[in-house]
């Protein structure tokens, strides 16, 4: 009480604030065996409750149903994991594929262009000599 009414004299003696710390430690502690002992509560009730499934049949099968059902899930999901990935591995493969067959297609269409050029100067050279062995004059 005294150290809620004087908030500076608190602060000012070590002794108020040795005693803070120390009541602070307590009440942490007390905390700290409240909820250790709740916990053993709790886990007590909870073998209780479990333990009656035990002994019920009906249970047991449920129980197990759930299981087979949720290996058959995990099972299901790492099928379709795979599934896609295989599919990532298709969509990459036919993309390297498609990018291959652009790169070849442009090599062709250059082939193709400088030998249409070499035609053509071979056509303008073969003019060139034809038109330089023809007579100039007019027979």
């Amino acid at each position: 009480m005294q150290m809620q009414q004087n908030p500076q004299a608190m602060q000012q003696n070590p002794q108020i604030q040795q005693q803070m710390q120390l009541t602070q430690q307590r009440i942490e502690a007390r905390k700290a065996v409240l909820i250790a002992e709740m916990m053993e509560d709790f886990m007590k009730e909870e073998k209780k409750v479990t333990s009656q499934f035990d002994h019920d049949p009906i249970a047991k099968l449920r129980a197990r149903e759930l299981d087979i059902r949720a290996i058959d899930n995990e099972a299901k999901r790492k099928e379709a994991e795979q599934r896609i990935n295989l599919e990532n591995m298709k969509a990459m493969m036919n993309q390297d594929i498609q990018e291959t067959k652009i790169d070849q297609n442009e090599e062709l269409a250059e082939l193709r262009a400088d030998t249409s050029i070499e035609k053509q100067e071979m056509a303008n050279e073969s003019r060139e000599k034809l038109a330089k062995m023809k007579p100039k004059g007019g027979k």
